[in-house]
């Protein structure tokens, strides 16, 4: 496993800022980037942000910012250096520093990966949230918290400088993500001056993406393996599966983008399709496996699917619920990318925690979910897969697993979760149906789902997650 790190020459220039600097943008986006300089040239270096903690950039810094992104395949491990980025900002620490990076006249792109609860917005609505205390903070202040704000006085500022806007990527896992981004800044910008609401709604680019790369969280044996194989100790590497996809709507400001089809990246006109797809049938029965497998003892979904019962639970979540549900995208065959998921998610090398991909249930069951059994439900097709990986995340959230033992929700809706649990099924659904940031209206108001999502609950209380999964 060759590996040679630290120290690399800064070469092109800094043209793109990504907000929120975790693993997955670079196990992803800044591996396509660094590929696509590579294969044409171009300015495209990246500055990072933090929008929570110096840890990362802390990490990279003694590195030159370098870092290993390392492929798990089933046969073995395959690094690669990426020396994309040119500096790690810390926003807490200076956020005019990340303001003046981002209204630079030479960055063209900014990136996000903020995760769903980033957007301070309802995910059932998809709006702007203008009472999130980050979005109150950003209102009075000049000087933003959050990934909206940030993105609304940065453009102010170019405007004011006579500069054109930069093109908002989002990479999080929304549904038609650069639209919603798109709607949430606008709100944002209309509180804050019209006039430049306007500017931006009539000069920027929010195109939708689609990012698809199973991400495992770093842990401290993969240091000292990495150290091991390669002689040199990386604080800050990461590890990814070998499949990798980034589909985006071809519409960026000027026609400014590294030459991303040159290494792989889809640019199509509508990502809507592919988008459907990968959220549902990667996204969906990702968080229905990791609710049930948690619960049911998994540590990873790897072990999840090792298991026979929740093998054959994804099998039918994909063939009687999720397909029917999606049109496929152009040349796609669905039955043929869920064999491909099943086969991903297998692979032993990836030690993807069901704890990890639980939290923040609140935000992510919305798009993941709760939209293919509104359908579903609409089209007369049973749900019932789909409806138990509601019951088993209203499990999860309540804090304690099947055998009483405490649970670390990871969510931002944890406390009003907790507090919902009642030991009548029937009271706690009627309790989780009336959030109204989580629930659309469709399914608050379905009489029907909520009886079938009270037996769901009911019988995963009663027999546990295996026996409720082996339906």
């Amino acid at each position: 496993m060759p590996a040679r790190l630290y120290r690399v020459p800064v070469a092109a220039p800094a043209g793109v800022v990504h907000l929120g600097l975790g693993a997955f943008f670079r196990a992803h986006g800044a591996v396509f980037v660094a590929e696509a300089m590579q294969a044409s040239g171009g300015d495209w270096g990246i500055i990072g942000v933090s929008l929570q903690s110096p840890g990362t950039r802390d990490k990279l810094r003694p590195q030159g910012w370098a870092y290993t992104a390392v492929e798990l395949g089933p046969q073995g491990e395959t690094p690669q250096v990426v020396t994309v980025l040119r500096d790690v900002l810390v926003a807490p620490e200076d956020p005019q520093a990340v303001l003046d990076a981002m209204a630079a006249p030479a960055v063209r792109i900014v990136s996000l990966t903020v995760t769903e609860k980033g957007y301070c917005h309802e995910p059932s609505t998809g709006r702007l949230n203008p009472d999130h205390p980050d979005i109150v903070h950003d209102l009075a202040t000049p000087l933003p918290k959050s990934a909206p704000g940030f993105l609304v006085r940065a453009l102010q500022a170019r405007r004011a400088a006579g500069a054109v806007p930069f093109t908002v990527l989002c990479c999080d896992n929304l549904p038609e993500n650069g639209r919603v981004l798109r709607g949430v800044v606008l709100d944002l910008a209309r509180l804050i001056d019209p006039a430049l609401a306007d500017w931006i709604a009539a000069e920027g680019a929010f195109p939708c993406a689609m990012v698809d790369r199973i991400v495992p969280a770093t842990t401290a044996a993969d240091l000292d393996r990495l150290e091991a194989a390669t002689g040199l100790r990386d604080e800050a590497p990461v590890m990814h599966e070998p499949f990798r996809q980034w589909v985006i709507e071809d519409d960026f400001v000027g026609g400014a983008r590294p030459d991303l089809a040159a290494v792989g990246v889809q640019l199509v006109a509508d990502v809507t399709p592919y988008e459907h797809m990968k959220l549902r049938m990667l996204n969906g029965t990702h968080s229905s496996l990791a609710y049930l497998g948690y619960l049911a003892g998994h540590e990873t979904i790897a072990a999840t699917v090792a298991d026979p019962v929740f093998a054959r639970f994804a099998r039918r979540l994909w063939r009687d619920e999720i397909i029917p549900a999606l049109t496929p995208p152009p040349g796609e065959d669905l039955a043929a990318y869920a064999a491909a998921l099943a086969a991903r998610y297998a692979n032993p090398a990836i030690r993807h925690r069901t704890w990890q991909i639980a939290m923040d249930g609140s935000q992510k069951l919305p798009q993941r979910i709760l939209g293919t059994i509104a359908e579903g439900r609409a089209a007369g097709r049973p749900v019932p897969g789909l409806t138990l990986a509601v019951a088993a995340w209203m499990r999860y959230a309540s804090g304690r697993d099947e055998a009483s033992r405490a649970i670390e929700v990871k969510d931002p809706l944890a406390p009003q979760l907790a507090a919902l649990w009642r030991d009548d099924p029937a009271e706690t659904v009627a309790g989780f149906l009336g959030l109204s940031q989580v629930f659309p209206a469709v399914l608050r108001e379905d009489a029907g789902f909520a009886a079938e999502l009270t037996a769901a609950l009911a019988r995963l209380v009663r027999e546990g997650a295996r026996a409720a999964a082996d339906a």
